[in-house]
């Protein structure tokens, strides 16, 4: 029968309280003393715990406690023990932001001055945490500071939407041709000479502007830049064919902006402007060509599908290619300099020699929703190839799934990188037709060169116009947002403890543990890779920051901090041994990333402990293993190393948690032999000068309700801290080198 220490203790107390009760007549008998409480006998003998660090040669060493912060400012049991046995408190929850500040963004920082105050009077030092963490946030205040901006608009205010522009200072001429005259660029202008009248106006013609994207029902406003070696009009029209809409431009002899209205009967993001001229006799010259319309003033902006737009980073989950009939495939981020800015990365797409077909290799841009019939969009990219080729493009939903062979134009390359801009309307054509799937993907044919090339793509971005009364912020915007709010946050924080608290987590358990972008470093904290109810509650400073909101932490810490202020980065499981210790090795490849700007500086790490003994003796021999490699690979860093949260579970040979009530001596004892380990080995491991300290996060066994382990046997104490357990002496014996 198993027997756990507290409830015998319970039940000797009991015997001794009948037997006090018994009639005096009785008389008296001796009874035995239970050997569980001769096993326990031998604990009254030590002394408080901090009694056994040594100081000398370990001079910057601080043993902790982890505390709840209004039991320790009521001064009653806990203040006590605490006092006698430590150095240092911990609070669990009271220095949190959540904690403190309130849903319309005021700071209560009461019970943290109050936890000072009762600090300095018991002369014990604090650990401060956390400064960032995802959870306990103060979500709905944070989401609020990130919300819409309400803007009003003017009463019968309109906008002018431009449908098309054509600028022949820096665009070439690609427009269809009909006719004996061929127009040529010349010195920025377009440049058009007929020496004679022909017998029809249509008899030359062409396209001085594609791609242009007009809309059904709307007057168009179509605007040229002209002059002309004699006075005179030609024909202009707008639309597609066989649905062409017309009237006459007039030309002078000087540099005039010529405007036209035509109504549109279609939608449509392929219609061109053409110009019939076969009856003016002499030269006309075009600079530019717009076309627009009016609407009704609303509140519009831009959002942005593609990710990694400038190919800075490694996702390629908006980029796809297809290279010489291999493929669609993700496509080739090239190396640093291959970009448009001669420093960054760029798509690199390769072509082959004699190809069947232009789309024998495709550059493919997607994005993750599919667009209807109507959205407008918006796209730009800058490109280039080691030899000048063509390139036109395509409507897919996925990669390779066509839909239509005309969408955002197309391609010119040239050696020098170039920027191709589109703005207009997704047809019905581009949607899919019957089908009205939607479009997702963009495609463009990079086989039209009959030899191999290779082709260059950077800072692309493809964005869907969007509207109501409230307009996002940009995420420029939110990033300048949140900074803000973390100097504010971190500023507070430090004048409410005066300097006092000289320690701090900086960042807490800002590591997930998988590698989902193969960088070989597990991946930080984001709303990307949490689960539903994480995303509920928590909030991801990263996801808006980037991984710059730890350096911007440590910045805020240090100008509002003492002078003396040690930083610490802290997470759990860093000494697992299911990933050989893994997540230690990705944390410290992400301080050496932080640290990398020369200018941040992380001082500590922290790992918290929160560990069990397992009856499964290969189990326990792994786990003990990995401990070890643990605070030697800690120690390599040559930065100060403290277990910020140290407890102990039990978990049977089958793999199950055992409860405090069923613990036997012999497991309590092999718990307390397993803490002198874990703090042996610590000392022997680290040197004196990285020793920053070690703190028990329970000193007491957790209740059956708690929401920390609850009904565990994780304490030093029993429950409320009336009797010292086993434990108590592995750890003074570890603390001690024993």
């Amino acid at each position: 029968m198993k027997h756990s220490i507290h409830g015998l203790v319970v039940f000797i107390l009991l015997l001794i309280i009948n037997a006090s009760c018994v009639d005096h007549a009785i008389e008296p008998f001796e009874v035995a003393k239970p050997e569980i409480v001769a096993g326990m006998e031998y604990l009254n003998e030590y002394d408080a715990l901090k009694t056994y660090v040594n100081r000398s040669t370990s001079p910057v060493f601080k043993l902790g406690a982890g505390v709840t912060a209004s039991e320790y400012v009521g001064q009653g049991v806990m203040y006590r023990l605490i006092n006698a046995n430590f150095d240092q408190i911990t609070a669990g929850n009271a220095m949190k932001y959540g904690s403190v500040v309130q849903n319309n963004g005021s700071m209560d920082f009461g019970t943290v001055s109050q936890l000072v105050a009762a600090a300095k009077e018991a002369d014990i030092s604090i650990y401060g945490h956390t400064l960032m963490w995802h959870a306990q946030q103060n979500k709905k205040y944070l989401e609020g500071l990130l919300a819409d901006k309400e803007i009003e608009i003017e009463e019968g205010a309109t906008d002018e939407i431009v449908d098309g522009f054509v600028n022949y200072a820096v665009d070439p001429f690609t427009g269809w041709v009909g006719g004996p005259v061929r127009p040529v660029v010349e010195n920025g202008v377009l440049v058009v000479t007929n020496p004679e009248a022909l017998p029809n106006f249509w008899e030359l013609q062409y396209h001085v502007a594609n791609n242009i994207s007009i809309k059904e029902n709307t007057r168009h406003k179509v605007t040229v830049r002209i002059k002309g070696t004699s006075a005179g009009e030609i024909t202009i029209a707008l639309g597609t064919w066989g649905n062409l809409q017309n009237t006459k431009l007039p030309i002078t002899e000087e540099w005039a902006e010529a405007t036209v209205e035509l109504n549109s009967t279609l939608n449509a993001s392929n219609a061109f402007v053409m110009l019939q001229s076969g009856h003016y006799v002499g030269t006309y010259e075009i600079e530019w060509v717009k076309v627009t319309h009016e609407e009704a003033a609303a509140i519009t902006w831009w959002t942005n599908l593609v990710s990694n737009s400038n190919v800075e980073g490694d996702d390629v989950s908006s980029f796809y290619a297809t290279e010489e009939t291999v493929g669609p495939k993700a496509a080739t981020i090239g190396a640093p300099g291959t970009g448009a800015d001669g420093v960054g990365r760029a798509i690199v797409v390769k072509s082959g020699d004699n190809p069947a077909n232009p789309w024998d290799t495709q550059f493919f841009v997607t994005i993750p929703e599919p667009l209807k019939e109507g959205d407008r969009i918006r796209f730009s990219m800058k490109y280039r190839a080691e030899k000048e080729a063509t390139a036109s493009s395509q409507a897919h939903f996925n990669p390779g799934q066509y839909h239509h062979w005309s969408f955002v134009g197309g391609l010119q390359f040239t050696t020098e990188w170039k920027k191709h801009e589109f703005t207009g309307f997704i047809s019905a054509a581009h949607a899919g037709g019957d089908n009205a799937r939607g479009v997702k993907t963009i495609a463009f044919n990079l086989a039209e060169l009959p030899e191999a090339n290779t082709y260059y793509f950077d800072d692309i971005y493809w964005e869907l116009e969007e509207s109501g009364n409230k307009i996002p912020l940009t995420p420029e915007e939110k990033a300048d947002t949140l900074t803000w709010e973390l100097n504010r946050w971190i500023e507070g924080m430090m004048e409410a403890t005066e300097g006092y608290v000289k320690e701090w987590d900086i960042v807490n358990e800002a590591l997930i543990g998988e590698d989902k972008d193969g960088d070989g470093l597990y991946d930080l904290r984001s709303e990307k890779t949490a689960s539903e109810d994480e995303k509920k509650n928590n909030f991801y400073w990263g996801d808006y920051l980037g991984d710059n909101y730890v350096r911007l932490a440590v910045k805020f810490a240090r100008e509002h901090g003492p002078a003396d202020i040690k930083l610490f980065v802290n997470d759990f499981n860093l000494e697992s041994d299911w990933d050989d210790n893994r997540k230690l090795k990705s944390l410290i490849g992400w301080i050496d990333r932080w640290e990398s700007d020369g200018v941040t500086k992380i001082d500590g790490i922290g790992t918290q402990m929160h560990v069990s003994y397992h009856m499964n003796p290969d189990v326990q021999a792994s786990k003990e293993t990995h401990i070890v490699k643990m605070f030697e690979l800690m120690a390599a860093t040559g930065k100060l190393v403290k277990v910020t949260e140290l407890d102990m579970g039990l978990v049977d040979a089958d793999g199950n948690s055992v409860l405090t009530t069923n613990v036997t001596q012999e497991q309590h004892k092999a718990m307390s032999q397993f803490y002198t380990f874990i703090l042996k080995k610590y000392f022997e491991i680290v040197p004196a000068n990285q020793r920053a300290g070690i703190t028990h996060w329970c000193p007491t066994d957790s209740p059956a309700s708690s929401s920390w382990r609850g009904g565990q046997p994780v304490g030093l104490w029993t429950e409320g801290g009336s009797l010292r357990k086993h434990a108590y002496s592995g750890y003074a014996d570890g603390l001690a080198g024993k």
